[in-house]
Parts: structure tokens; C-alpha cells; sequence
């Protein structure tokens, strides 16, 4: 069963930046594809960033320019470097895992694997 671990959130002023990391345990096995959503209070889990095992990323229109997703295959780890934040960025952030190639942000429910979050608070 695969375990999914972020860390990496805080409380930042608006302009500044984070990174958060996601640790992978028990296996992601041969095609796979890994993402960050997040929530805020009322709000719908939405997709930020994607990554295939091949390395392709993809990204909400929200967060082009500003966020980049990136993975560690040696340390199972994948991260998401969060600059110019804004105060609409605040929710909690989550990792996601699917046994498939071809990741889909724009359906939580397709994903198998998820984390318990980490927290992201941006100020103005």
C-alpha cells in the first residue's frame, strides 16, 4: 500500500515563497503520475500541478509561471516550489498518486493514493 507524506507548508506574506515535499512509501510501480491539489475552507479540492514518470508536467492556469513541479525518483520524493504566492494560494495542500501514466487534475476522484495534507497560509 503506498503512503504519501507532505511537508513543507507554513504561513508566508503575499510575493514570498514555499516548497513542499511528498514522500512516497510502499512503491509506485513502473508507469505512474503523481500531483498537487488543495483546498480552501468552502471550497473544492482543485488541481495545481501534475507530473508523469517520464518527467512531462502539467499545470492549473492559476498557478502557470509562479509554481513548479518537480520529482526525485531516487528519493521517491516530489516536491512543489510555490513562488509569488498570493493570499488566494492559502489552502491545505495535498499529494496524489495514480497506478497510470496519464494524470488527470481535473478529477480528484481518479486519483488512488492521497496524503493528509500540509498547510499553506499566505498573507497580504
Amino acid at each position: 500500500q503506498v503512503q504519501l507524506t507532505e511537508s513543507g507548508g507554513g504561513s508566508v506574506q503575499a510575493g514570498g515563497s514555499l516548497r513542499l515535499s511528498c514522500t512516497a512509501s510502499g512503491g509506485l510501480y513502473g508507469n505512474h503520475c503523481m500531483a498537487w491539489f488543495r483546498q480552501a475552507p468552502g471550497k473544492e479540492r482543485e488541481g495545481v500541478a501534475a507530473a508523469t514518470s517520464d518527467g512531462t508536467t502539467h499545470y492549473a492556469d492559476s498557478v502557470k509561471d509562479r509554481f513548479t513541479i518537480s520529482k526525485d525518483n531516487a528519493k521517491n520524493t516530489l516536491y512543489l516550489q510555490m513562488d509569488k504566492l498570493e493570499p488566494e494560494d492559502t489552502a491545505m495542500y495535498y499529494c496524489a498518486a495514480k497506478d497510470a501514466w496519464l494524470p488527470r487534475l481535473a478529477d480528484p476522484g481518479y486519483w488512488d493514493y492521497w496524503g493528509r495534507g500540509t498547510e499553506v497560509t499566505v498573507s497580504s
